[in-house]
């Protein structure tokens, strides 16, 4: 599967045009991510010198992308008929309608092939009504 993964606010924090702290298991996921076999492409509004400080940042953390801005490493961005508008399955980017979810739930999503709302439902019906206590509450005065 080809996956396009933002970097501002996705793998790291949002600090452009410096790099942020990397956002909790972002590389982790992203190494599992290939070694099960998936393509992974940089997606990102960086370019130039900065574009190639991000990817520098992810090669020393393991992370290798198939290509970056692009779908092929090859790609002539000078050719007329270059297009930017990505073609891959997955878009992994903090500006999602709802955010950007943990590391954890998207490497769930994407090795089993489920989408958020199953993920979600399968942990709700998972959870026992009995097993949910309350905590104690102090009495007020006017219960005493």
């Amino acid at each position: 599967m080809t996956i396009a993964v933002d970097f501002d606010g996705t793998i790291v924090e949002h600090r452009y045009p410096e790099i942020g702290e990397e956002i909790i298991f972002a590389t982790d996921t992203l190494k599992a991510l290939l070694r099960d076999g998936h393509t992974l492409i940089l997606w990102s509004v960086r370019e130039g010198q900065l574009l190639q400080d991000a990817v520098e940042w992810c090669r020393a953390r393991g992370v290798e992308f198939y290509a970056v801005n692009k779908d092929y490493p090859g790609d002539d961005i000078s050719n007329p008929d270059y297009s930017r508008k990505l073609k891959a399955d997955i878009f992994i980017d903090d500006r999602n309608v709802g955010g950007l979810v943990d590391w954890g739930l998207i490497y769930q999503m994407i090795s089993q092939g489920k989408t958020l709302q199953q993920v979600i439902e399968e942990r709700v019906a998972k959870m026992s009504l009995d097993d949910y206590k309350p905590e104690k509450t102090r009495k007020r005065w006017w219960q005493r």
